[in-house]
């Protein structure tokens, strides 16, 4: 005789790999988290290597790499003023193991370019807030002008005359010298490069006569005497160089540029991988050691929350968005 074999009803089974399904997506998450990180982690800059972001991911590396028992994997992935890291770090697998250093153009670029890039707010998941630098408008000493005033004295004479490069569309720079053309009434040629170190190399051999500098790739040359600050673009004086006006106090008011890097990774990563990843960045700003090294650089440390990160990008987002419009700036 044949035992009688009962199934249960095929519903029931389908419900049962449901809810099965429901319980391995919840806990394999938690348990990737409580292991992060087990292998080597990315930190992606999209710009050339001796840029303020680059400066500052391997200031941070050596720490976070102890910190995490993993090795903090700086790479430089360049192009496209940017957008070619960034697009990279936001397609990729939302796991914590590639991060991006977000800069000031993270936020300009989807204002930019059509189509954008990215979104900025959808697209990233915010990590922490790394710092914020003065921007400084620096001259090469041959420019015959010691203060702001001076210069533009001297622009409106000679339209078009004075070059002001930058590291890319976009950038601090680039907008900063849009803004001024703007402001002041005059007109300087905007000279872009592929990325800081094309730019120091030939604003410090007079190819090119200004540049609107991060503070700390530029302090060494400024202190040398290699380069003339004229003016900072912040609400208050740098203490690295208090000699330096800023661009309030020369005559131009409401002139404010604030480079800033805060990591992000993609949307979509665990809460949990990100609170972790919050912390370790935390910790590392907040050491002696890494506090100190940013000090010298400049940099006003600003750690916080990844939602603090995230309402200030999407403040950013707009800021600039309702600036490029209004000023008709576009990516030629």
């Amino acid at each position: 005789m044949s035992a009688l074999l009962r199934f249960p009803p095929l519903r029931g089974v389908a419900l049962a790999v449901a809810a099965l399904a429901v319980t391995l997506s919840t806990v394999a998450p938690a348990a990737n988290a409580a292991s992060f990180p087990d292998k080597p982690v990315t930190l992606v800059v999209p710009y050339p290597a001796g840029g303020t972001p680059d400066i500052l991911a391997r200031v941070l590396s050596e720490d976070l790499s102890k910190r995490f028992g993993q090795t903090l994997v700086v790479e430089n992935r360049v192009g496209a003023s940017g957008n070619i890291g960034a697009q990279a770090v936001a397609r990729s697998e939302p796991t914590g193991y590639t991060l991006l250093m977000c800069a000031f153009g993270c936020a300009v670029a989807p204002s930019l370019y059509k189509p954008a890039p990215y979104d900025v707010v959808k697209d990233f998941a915010p990590i922490v807030m790394v710092g914020t630098v003065p921007s400084v408008l620096v001259v090469n000493p041959s420019v015959p002008a010691k203060t702001v005033k001076e210069l533009l004295a001297y622009a409106k004479a000679n339209p078009g005359k004075l070059n002001s490069a930058s590291s890319g569309i976009g950038t601090s720079a680039h907008l900063a010298t849009e803004l001024l053309n703007t402001k002041a009434g005059v007109k300087l040629t905007h000279i872009p490069y592929k990325g800081a170190g094309q730019v120091a190399a030939d604003l410090l051999g007079g190819q090119v006569d200004m540049y609107f500098d991060n503070l700390p790739a530029s302090l060494a040359s400024i202190r040398s005497g290699k380069l003339r600050a004229l003016a900072v673009a912040s609400e208050r004086r740098s203490p690295s160089i208090p000699d330096v006006p800023t661009f309030a106090e020369a005559g131009v008011p409401d002139f404010l540029i604030t480079p800033w890097f805060g990591v992000m990774a993609p949307a979509g990563t665990p809460k949990a991988v990100v609170q972790t990843l919050n912390e370790a960045f935390v910790a590392a700003l907040r050491t002696p050691a890494v506090s100190e090294r940013m000090q010298q650089l400049g940099v006003e440390v600003g750690p916080g929350t990844p939602e603090a990160l995230g309402a200030f990008i999407a403040g950013e987002d707009k800021k600039w968005k309702t600036i490029i419009q209004n000023n008709g700036i576009r990516v030629e």
